[in-house]
């Protein structure tokens, strides 16, 4: 009898949905809408409701399902406890028993979103062959996942992987969104390459490309003239891949991963920023030439369920 497993990443958007194979081939992927209402009450129902329909479409009978995996925006407890998803309007609440309850017991865990997504770059990704990634998603903000020995490393306080806050640039003089000053993500995110490159037009009277864009420019814009030879653009990307790659060393220091695997909007640049901040990477960990590589994610918006699947396998 065929085994299989499914992936559930709550968004607050849409869920979208994943029935697996147990060895990680996709069978069938759907998305339903996340009903925030009521402080999110529904929601959980409608995933129960979604996985039951589609399982009864193909035929798959419950007990065949060894699992159901789901991965949340925000920190979750070691016993699957939320206790707070301000996207989703949960407060205190246990989403992994609770969804267990309404399929019939069946085994469900959770994990926070961005490890969970990690967790599936490693299994069926960008990171497909190791153990030990480190996963950096590149988007709005920073996000991150710690992965080892196939598992995800939360910490003790949720805040394993949180690598948009870590500490990197002393000048810096504006607040990041989490309170604090000079963080990864108010400079390697998305909108933290915008903020860089209007930095850097307003400091000088240069020519550049980039002018024609002005305070509308995005993170894309600037990729894409430093990709055509822009001096500036280039300056721009020189200095996001520097704080980047001064991260990535940070955390090599402490983890040693096997693989930094990118991902996140940003990351379509593709190979052009991997070698920018493989450059950096590289000055600043002379120690060793035996170290993590670094590499693109492969996964994009379906990381969450290739996690959330794999969560449920051990």
């Amino acid at each position: 009898m065929d085994k299989y497993c499914v992936g559930v990443d709550v968004g607050g958007t849409t869920v979208k949905l994943g029935l697996f194979q147990t060895n990680g081939r996709l069978i069938f992927k759907w998305e339903i809408p996340t009903r925030k209402e009521d402080s999110g009450k529904y929601i959980l129902e409608d995933v129960s409701v979604a996985v039951r329909e589609v399982l009864r479409e193909r035929q798959i009978h419950l007990e065949q399902v060894v699992g159901v995996g789901l991965g949340v925006p925000g920190p979750v407890l070691p016993d699957g406890r939320v206790e707070r998803c301000v996207n989703l309007g949960w407060h205190n609440v246990n989403p992994q028993s609770q969804l267990s309850g309404l399929l019939d017991n069946i085994l469900v865990k959770s994990g926070n979103d961005a490890n969970v997504a990690a967790l599936g770059e490693m299994w069926q990704g960008g990171g497909m062959g190791f153990t030990d990634i480190i996963m950096v998603t590149l988007g709005t903000g920073v996000g991150g996942g710690v992965i080892i020995d196939e598992k995800i490393v939360t910490g003790k306080h949720g805040l394993g992987g949180e690598i948009g806050h870590i500490h990197i640039r002393d000048e810096e003089t504006e607040k990041c969104n989490c309170g604090g000053i000079g963080c990864v993500e108010q400079i390697g995110s998305a909108t933290g390459i915008a903020r860089e490159a209007r930095r850097k037009m307003a400091a000088s009277d240069e020519p550049s490309s980039m002018r024609v864009f002005g305070d509308g420019i995005t993170a894309k814009d600037v990729l894409d003239e430093a990709k055509k030879g822009d001096e500036m653009a280039l300056e721009v990307v020189e200095t996001v891949g520097r704080y980047l790659g001064m991260a990535l060393a940070q955390l090599a220091m402490t983890v040693d991963p096997q693989m930094f695997v990118i991902g996140g909007g940003v990351s379509k640049a593709g190979q052009f920023l991997i070698d920018v901040i493989t450059k950096y990477y590289n000055y600043y960990t002379p120690i060793s030439e035996n170290k993590a590589v670094i590499g693109l994610a492969k996964l994009g918006n379906d990381a969450g369920i290739y996690g959330a699947a794999r969560l449920v396998l051990g």
